[in-house]
């Protein structure tokens, strides 16, 4: 490896109006190395990487950026990349209705007397894709291929532009266990040929496994820097620099207090929307009890979130057949309207465009799902909508200046408290939540997992999903299997293990 500093940041303070983001934060990342960024919501990475790309140009920030031994500074992105620096965001900037070669080339394509020479963009498509392992079409439309295989676009539309440090925020956030670690294996390769990487990242076993030294942030200051060979770091060290104190457990204690089983759903089958055939849910059974926290688990696309959406107001795939009960009773809950008139909740694992209205304030989304309890008449009465969104943000710890705030502004762990407080208001027996501490950091996640519990001791039942199992065996009483839209098994919290969950995810009903 190149020993020499191909990145300095130094003394980089930013301020919004109200809110030092950033305060003389400095950074420097070596050439050929992956340098992983840590620190909790809203610690201010994103916005050192916005500085760092030109998204915030110079001029908006002080502090020096120097790359490669001279000082530059980026009036926006094209410079940056101009740079030889390319940010790859979470959300990811692909057009889905364009091809992959037209992704990868767009705005920067190949011409030959003044004309797209598609040849050639084909051509150095198919050379791109098989330097990052992509296995496809360059014709093929961006919308018809995984997110794991959209993140390889993007990469290999980072390598179309020569690039020398890649920056990648949460680039495993979406992404299942084998494309997360194809993805790893990828930059191990692109360190090998000399590029560096920076990686802004809440998974704390892949940092541990792919970088070579840390940078913490807390309250938009750089704490440390860690040297992961050298300082023998492991996932507790990198929390105590996180969150400022050792984490005794990453789970409140809890002694749960079970009653009777109040909810149940048998033989629940659900067709895939548009495939006719095809079948997401397949004859599922399941029960929840008062009191209880129940998990589901399955690798990616097993059916997990398509079994609780149709269960909520069969919203969605096409409904088959199956019957749902609540408190011995048959109930039908054929839309949404009627899912949350029986008591269910459910809380979406993609927030930004099903949970939440990004143009609302808090006070209107905390408020959003129930409304006729602070209509007068026909007109919400706006005193008492502020009251219980002031209610929620204290009771929640919702990091805001103002429930008049827009959720767009928060950071993702309080969107989520937010979200969690829309269904909390309309007070359900039954509440769902899909993926709920996905792109959160770890304080607030056990500030979540004690939200949870709470609602679980006040006689309600939960369901979680979640991709993380060290979650669903730290919070679980009870968890259920996924594999290919069945439920592959039932394991209790005292009998499950990663291996034993594992097992039974990834193998059909009859070993289970």
């Amino acid at each position: 490896m190149d020993n020499h500093i191909i990145l300095e940041m130094q003394s980089i303070t930013k301020e919004f109006p109200g809110v030092k983001a950033l305060d003389n934060v400095s950074l420097s990342v070596t050439a050929g190395e992956i340098h992983a960024i840590c620190g909790e919501n809203g610690a201010g990475k994103s916005t050192l990487m916005k500085v760092l790309s030109g998204v915030y140009p110079h001029g908006t920030y002080s502090g020096r950026i120097v790359f490669q031994g001279r000082e530059v500074q980026f009036k926006d992105i094209r410079s940056s990349e101009a740079a030889g620096i390319v940010i790859i965001h979470q959300e990811l900037a692909l057009i889905p209705e364009l091809s992959i070669a037209e992704n990868i080339f767009l705005g920067n394509e190949p011409t030959r007397f003044g004309v797209i020479n598609w040849d050639k963009v084909n051509s150095d498509t198919l050379e791109l894709m098989a330097r990052v392992g992509l296995r496809e079409e360059p014709t093929t439309k961006v919308k018809d291929i995984g997110v794991g295989k959209q993140q390889l676009v993007e990469i290999a539309k980072a390598l179309s532009k020569s690039v020398k440090l890649l920056i990648l925020d949460e680039p495993t956030a979406a992404l299942n266990e084998s494309d997360s670690q194809h993805l790893l294996d990828l930059m191990a390769g692109l360190r090998s040929k000399g590029i560096s990487c920076i990686m802004i990242s809440h998974k704390l076993n892949e940092i541990e496994q792919i970088a070579d030294s840390i940078t913490i942030i807390r309250d938009g200051k750089s704490i440390e820097t860690l040297h992961v060979k050298n300082d023998g770091v492991d996932e507790d060290r990198i929390i105590r620099g996180m969150v400022g104190r050792s984490l005794e457990s990453r789970f409140p204690d809890h002694t749960p207090k079970i009653g009777e089983v109040f909810f149940e759903v048998r033989n629940w089958t659900v067709g895939h929307p548009a495939v006719g055939d095809r079948l997401v849910c397949k004859n599922s059974n399941f029960t929840v009890r008062r009191g209880e926290i129940v998990g589901f688990a399955g690798l990616m696309g097993a059916g997990r979130t398509e079994l609780a959406r149709s269960v909520f107001g069969r919203s969605y795939g096409n409904f088959k057949s199956g019957q749902i009960f609540k408190d011995g009773k048959e109930i039908q809950l054929r839309n949404v309207a009627q899912a949350i008139e029986h008591g269910l909740a459910y809380v979406t694992e993609d927030r930004k465009s099903l949970g939440l209205n990004l143009l609302d304030d808090i006070k209107a989304t905390t408020v959003a799902a129930n409304l006729q309890k602070i209509t007068k008449g026909l007109v919400v009465d706006a005193d008492q909508e502020f009251v219980v969104a002031e209610e929620y943000r204290k009771s929640l710890r919702t990091k805001t200046p103002s429930v008049n705030e827009g959720v767009a502004k928060l950071s993702g762990g309080n969107q989520q408290k937010v979200v969690l407080a829309k269904w909390m208001f309309t007070d359900p027996d039954l509440l769902i939540l899909d993926e709920p501490t996905r792109g959160i950091d770890v304080g607030a996640k056990y500030e979540i997992y004690g939200i949870i519990q709470r609602l679980a001791d006040q006689g309600k039942g939960v369901i979680v999903i979640s991709s993380e199992l060290p979650e669903l065996l730290g919070l679980s009483d009870r968890i259920y299997t996924i594999f290919e839209g069945a439920i592959t098994g039932e394991v209790s919290r005292d009998e499950a293990s990663q291996e034993s969950l594992m097992k039974l995810m990834t193998a059909s009903r009859k070993s289970a």
